[in-house]
């Protein structure tokens, strides 16, 4: 019997993500990385933090640009947010639709400059007829045709996938019984030219908060339509997808099983929930089992947390020990009435702050968040989805944002599982073994020394001074239920003056207060109530930062060949 009477070349593409870290079809943990500080890290020194930490998911509130570059090529999928001032030109305007798309998500798809105008190609090497071994790399033109005039058998055919919001660039592959979209995609996913993987793009951020009184509900949809155009446009609409983080007051019920989405709501979430479904996202909910138990005092303690709950919520035959839970069926009852209730749920904000109010303190965080985390990678799932938890969730938050609004609370400065310099406030296993949470590496830190008021002084006059360093720096730690609300008087009036001297980069003379402040370089901590020492501004130290990087790609492809035998 002759062997090989006649080969059948087939050429199967099939690029192996060396990314360990994203399973496909798991709950994974999160993070938001929010920008509202009076002492920014670097973003490099955030992203590296990320991932020492092996968190593979973070969420932007906007488009912050040097977040963004610093987050290209990092393997980290990203939801880059929009904010809700922003709705208003989105929803009336497609050329400004067109421009958010070309500047926060375009401009991110390739890296290198004019290496993008280079064609790829891959150079074939024959393991006689186990296996192809296939390397590639940039090259021009000229030097493509060369190469593949001498090892590509004239018998395998070609093809082009031409990019149409980039017209010079082109990816050159083998024709295999592989859809185009789903090459180009795996193409730029896998070498982080785009920061996205799963790429969501949250357009507005709780648009619907009945605090807002309706003021950004018509802006979402037509903002979405227009959106999806300009990414149709840009040929990104099969890899970005749109959503909307939604608060959890989007709905109502006293019993999970009766969830609705607010009367004035429902035609507007039945276009929004048709619109995700026929573009394959998920709802994106903001869930706050601590705000509940801040707003009512009535709100049993215990079913805050996930340890079970001597108050169980009784829904037919589903029992609720935890208002996590119990909020989550709320909404799949919700969606379930529109007729969506399959539809995949993403968590976009949960956590626990640290400080500024009764009940927000270290033990606290760690408690809930763990067991939080716990929760979900389980699988264990709820009541009414057992066995399917939600897709993600994002903890808030990754930081402290010194700078935010206190309107809410004082405790909005303190929802970070690191504080602002990126040190770990607690102990916190995100799922990953026995790891437990790594701090920043090479923070910057100014000199260690801090602003007290001087024991000498006559301290009568000092409340104005007091109140003009806490108009314009963070004092809320020393409010009822903050961690600094014990330290006395003069504790109080030291802790106000350090913390405007550092926000002023430790300027000798913003450690005046006419004469009342003195510098020390003995720390005057005292307990939990951390003095704190700014660090070195970081857009200081990324002026003239070098924007282009030599990057190495490697890959393994797989190739596989069958010969069948002709008798």
């Amino acid at each position: 019997m002759s062997r090989l009477p006649r080969t059948l070349l087939y050429l199967v593409f099939a690029v192996i993500l060396l990314s360990r870290s994203f399973p496909v079809g798991e709950s994974a943990i999160g993070v938001n990385w929010g920008t509202i500080s009076f002492h920014r890290l670097k973003p490099s020194t955030v992203v590296d933090l990320l991932k020492d930490n092996m968190i593979t998911k973070v969420k932007l509130f906007d488009a912050d640009p040097d977040a963004l570059a610093a987050l290209v090529g990092s393997g980290i999928e990203v939801m880059v947010g929009i904010p809700n001032e922003m709705l208003a030109a989105l929803s009336s305007s497609t050329d400004a639709s067109d421009l958010w798309v070309r500047q926060n998500v375009s401009r991110y798809v390739f890296k290198g400059g004019a290496d993008i105008r280079k064609w790829l190609f891959f150079l074939l090497i024959l393991d006689l007829g186990l296996h192809f071994g296939v390397d590639f790399e940039w090259i021009d033109m000229d030097t493509c045709k060369a190469v593949l005039c001498k090892v590509i058998h004239k018998e395998v055919k070609l093809s082009v996938i031409e990019l149409g919001s980039l017209p010079n660039v082109a990816l050159l592959y083998f024709m295999v019984p592989m859809n185009k979209d789903r090459i180009l995609q795996t193409f730029l996913t896998r070498y982080s030219l785009i920061p996205y993987n799963d790429r969501y793009v949250a357009v507005g951020n709780e648009p619907f908060l009945t605090s807002y009184s309706g003021q950004f509900q018509s802006l979402v949809v037509p903002a979405l339509l227009n959106l999806q155009q300009s990414l149709v446009k840009a040929n990104l609409a099969g890899y970005v997808k749109l959503v909307v983080p939604c608060n959890a007051d989007a709905y109502e019920s006293s019993l999970p099983s009766q969830g609705a989405f607010r009367p004035e709501l429902t035609q507007i979430m039945t276009q929004l929930v048709s619109f995700l479904n026929s573009n394959g996202s998920p709802f994106v909910v903001n869930i706050y089992p601590f705000l509940s138990l801040y707003g009512n005092s009535d709100f049993p303690q215990d079913y805050a947390f996930f340890e079970g709950s001597s108050h169980p919520v009784t829904d037919g035959s589903n029992v609720y020990y935890n208002a996590f839970d119990g909020n989550f069926d709320t909404l799949v009852s919700a969606l379930n009435k529109l007729g969506y209730g399959q539809m995949p749920i993403v968590i976009g904000e949960v956590g626990w702050p640290t400080d500024g109010a009764i009940g927000a303190n270290l033990t606290a965080a760690r408690f809930f968040n763990q067991g939080l985390i716990n929760h979900v990678l389980s699988n264990k799932g709820t009541p009414l989805r057992p066995g399917f938890p939600p897709m993600d969730i994002y903890l808030f938050s990754l930081l402290d944002e010194g700078a935010k609004s206190v309107l809410p609370g004082n405790f909005e400065r303190h929802w970070g599982i690191f504080s602002f310099d990126g040190q770990a406030k607690y102990a916190l296993n995100l799922g990953l073994g026995n790891r437990l949470l790594k701090n920043a590496k090479n923070i910057e830190y100014l000199p260690s020394r801090w602003c007290v008021a001087d024991p000498f002084k006559d301290l009568t006059n000092v409340a104005n001074h007091m109140r003009i360093a806490c108009s314009v720096a963070d004092c809320t730690t020393l409010d009822y239920g903050g961690s600094c609300n014990g330290i006395g008087a003069n504790g109080n009036i030291s802790y106000a003056f350090n913390s405007y001297y550092q926000l002023q980069m430790q300027n000798a003379q913003s450690c005046d207060f006419d004469g009342l402040g003195m510098v020390t370089f003995l720390d005057p901590s005292v307990g939990d109530c951390r003095f704190l020492v700014g660090v070195t501004d970081h857009k200081k130290s990324l002026a003239f930062r070098p924007t282009h990087r030599r990057t190495t790609i490697w890959i393994s492809i797989l190739w596989w060949i069958w010969f069948f035998q002709m008798l």
